[in-house]
């Protein structure tokens, strides 16, 4: 890797446009064609950006967040996103930032890669924070041995909406002790190993209903509500020291002077309070450029860039007018911000580039172990009793699984095999349900066709039923699960997560685990 000359010698070295490129972070995707790799290798070259954030595909970006285009697997993910780190840090004149979203490990991004736990699982179990803390180191490695410095995780929004569409299972829960509690252990554990953190999306994202990858959320809520709950785990953990604080995408009026400007791109949010107010002395990072929250209002190229530069962000994530929004910048801006916004920057990189840990992680971890430990410490018996499921053991009763064998099966094939599954245990009284949610995000009803609900509800109504659930547990709004005779969440579909839920029904061990949100 290049040498990265230190603050003061770089604060006399770069001109104004190149100090100005470093506060880009355009997006990089693993799986691009050769002549996209080539435009960014361009980008890089010619106007100096300062980092680039890894995504999996173009199709699989910020506003395809509901996977409208087909997403195509790249078994060999992970050799491509080590090989084109090193292409664009060849292209780069000074060292790139490389950053990536990995908040439940590189597998959001990177096929056969390591996946720890959501954050909603960690959620559920307390008094064992050294596991979090081992899940933040553990990703923080895999990252180190792809060659990238900076997790833009943890997500530490309060997840207090049950219809959130786009936090909800990415959040530790709806209490604010504990998100920032488990979030603190997380950053912990990815910090003992020097790579950055970010934590995600300020002023607070979990109670709207309005997902801003497409449109803007606004939370109507007094300054004093925001203080006592959204805000709470970020005035913490800035107190404790954090590396950046990424800037969502959302409307908090209260914290604008009654103006419904994205808080991205809102001086008041971004300067006045984050800065003044919390004195945040960090790098602040926007939510990504592209998301139609706020990229759909502002169509002229630099236009974007510039708002949220003034606004107070250091470094602009997925921007996508690169050239344009240097020039816009280099015109309108002062040259206090610049300096100030460059020295955040830089000795921010000059301190990942410094990390002694570098060099000592070449391999993937093993998820199987640390996984297996969450399992059980997070596996929640949310309705019935021990007692119940100890009873319901000792009747004739029949196994039923749920679960889309195939990603894409078609409407025809699940309804042939509900129609299946109805005879089969039509004269069958005890049934042991296991199900698994289609999708993992709320849209669609989590992937449900309304004749695998019906079928559900049918069952729970007309049957003896002991339901352990995979996945993630706001979709149990669906169900009728208080007239199972006992419902389990085991949170995963992960081999460790099953095993441990095998264990818990023979009664080898018990549920210690509580649902961290509330379903109502």
């Amino acid at each position: 890797m290049k040498s990265l000359p230190n603050y003061t010698e770089a604060k006399n070295t770069l001109s104004t446009v190149e100090k100005i490129g470093q506060f880009f972070m355009p997006a990089a995707f693993i799986n691009d064609t050769e002549e996209e790799i080539r435009a960014l290798e361009d980008l890089i070259r010619n106007q100096g950006v300062g980092g680039i954030c890894f995504f999996h595909s173009r199709a699989s970006a910020a506003t395809n967040f509901e996977g409208k285009k087909e997403v195509l697997r790249n078994e060999q993910s992970f050799d491509t996103l080590k090989s084109l780190i090193k292409r664009y840090q060849s292209a780069s004149k000074y060292p790139l930032f490389i950053a990536i979203d990995a908040e439940w490990g590189l597998a959001m991004r990177v096929e056969n890669t390591p996946q720890y736990p959501y954050a909603i699982t960690l959620g559920a179990f307390t008094g064992n924070e050294e596991l979090i803390y081992e899940v933040g180191k553990k990703i923080a490695q895999d990252c180190l041995a792809a060659g990238i410095h900076w997790n833009l995780s943890p997500v530490v929004d309060i997840n207090n909406n049950p219809n959130n569409p786009v936090i909800g299972y990415r959040s530790f829960g709806d209490d604010r002790e504990q998100v920032t509690q488990k979030a603190l252990a997380y950053i912990k554990g990815t910090e003992s190993v020097g790579v950055l953190t970010s934590i995600k999306h300020f002023p607070g994202h979990g109670d709207t209903s309005v997902d801003s990858h497409l449109g803007i959320p606004v939370i109507d809520k007094s300054k004093k509500e925001l203080l006592e709950n959204e805000l709470y785990p970020f005035q913490k953990i800035i107190s404790e020291g954090v590396d950046a604080v990424m800037v969502g995408h959302l409307s908090l009026p209260a914290l604008a002077n009654g103006s419904d400007t994205p808080a991205s791109i809102s001086r008041e949010i971004c300067t006045d309070f984050l800065r003044g107010e919390l004195h945040f002395k960090g790098v602040v990072i926007s939510d990504a450029l592209n998301m139609h929250a706020v990229s759909k209002i502002y169509p002229v190229p630099g236009e974007l860039e510039w708002l949220a530069f003034n606004a107070g962000n250091d470094i602009l994530c997925f921007a996508e007018h690169v050239k344009e929004g240097i020039e816009t910048i280099a015109i309108n801006s002062t040259a206090k911000q610049l300096e100030e916004t460059f020295e955040r920057v830089w000795k921010l990189k000059v301190k990942a580039m410094g990390n002694p840990f570098w060099k000592g992680f070449g391999e993937l971890s093993d998820s199987s172990k640390l996984n297996k430990e969450i399992a059980t410490e997070s596996i929640t018996l949310y309705h019935g009793t021990e007692t119940d499921i100890k009873s319901f053991r000792k009747k004739d009763f029949c196994t039923l699984t749920l679960k889309r064998s195939q990603e894409n099966a078609s409407k025809e094939d699940i309804l042939s095999f509900l129609e299946e599954a109805k005879q089969e245990t039509k004269q069958e009284k005890n049934i042991l349900l296991l199900v698994t949610p289609p999708k993992v995000k709320p849209a669609n009803q989590f992937g449900f066709f309304q004749e695998e609900i019906d079928f559900i509800n049918a069952m729970l109504e007309e049957k003896n039923v002991v339901l352990y659930h995979f996945g993630n547990p706001y979709s149990l709004k669906l169900f009728d699960v208080k007239k199972s005779v006992a419902t389990v969440l085991v949170y995963q579909d992960f081999t460790e997560f099953q095993d441990v839920a095998t264990e818990h029904f023979l009664g080898k061990i018990k549920a210690h685990g509580k649902l961290p949100v509330s379903l109502t």
